[in-house]
């Protein structure tokens, strides 16, 4: 494929790689860039393609480096406070006496089925867009970047138990934004 073919095959994933980059890096400019250093690096390593994933793949893990060299060079920056250190308490009310669910979390049928559905990434977008800003990048440093937590905590100037709070208050708001948009509606559908 030669160059003009093998850019313009890239430019159709670009929109599916500036939401990813606008979602992690909350900055529209930012993205812009981080996305055209992909393109711009994706091009000059083709030769090094070896087609065993998809493109899309391939783009996905420059982009995520990409994303982590800009989060890095922010960090250098001077940061505001991420968020108060928080109290767990507040989510006793989810458990009995015992640490078990007092509500458990509803069935979500087969779930590599629903993944193959692109209408599920849509809400789980949805979803991470309704998360503070700063709740959204700890989650998606930690699950889609998959950075150590050290290194989180290091960038963003946050504790462990802090990391770990944002993280679980993350995971619980995702979990009913899905069940709420994505597992309800399939319920009723069936």
């Amino acid at each position: 494929m030669n160059v003009d073919d093998f850019s313009a095959h890239l430019d159709t994933h670009r929109p599916y790689l500036l939401r990813v980059a606008v979602l992690q890096l909350r900055d529209n400019d930012l993205a812009e860039d981080v996305v055209q250093e992909t393109m711009l690096a994706a091009l000059e390593a083709r030769s090094s393609f070896s087609g065993r994933s998809s493109v899309k793949t391939w783009l996905t893990g420059i982009l995520k480096h990409k994303i982590v060299d800009a989060i890095r060079r922010k960090s250098r920056e001077p940061l505001r406070p991420l968020e108060e250190e928080c109290q767990i308490d507040e989510f006793d009310a989810l458990f009995d006496e015992v640490g078990h669910w007092e509500n458990p979390p509803t069935g979500w049928g087969n779930p590599e089925a629903q993944f193959s559905q692109r209408q599920f990434f849509d809400v789980i977008e949805l979803c991470l867009d309704k998360l503070p800003a700063n709740t959204a990048r700890v989650f998606i440093m930690r699950e889609v970047m998959e950075l150590e937590s050290t290194e989180i905590c290091k960038e963003l100037s946050i504790t462990s138990t802090n990391l770990w709070v944002i993280l679980y208050r993350a995971r619980i708001a995702l979990r009913q934004c899905l069940e709420q948009h994505w597992f309800a509606s399939t319920r009723r559908t069936r």
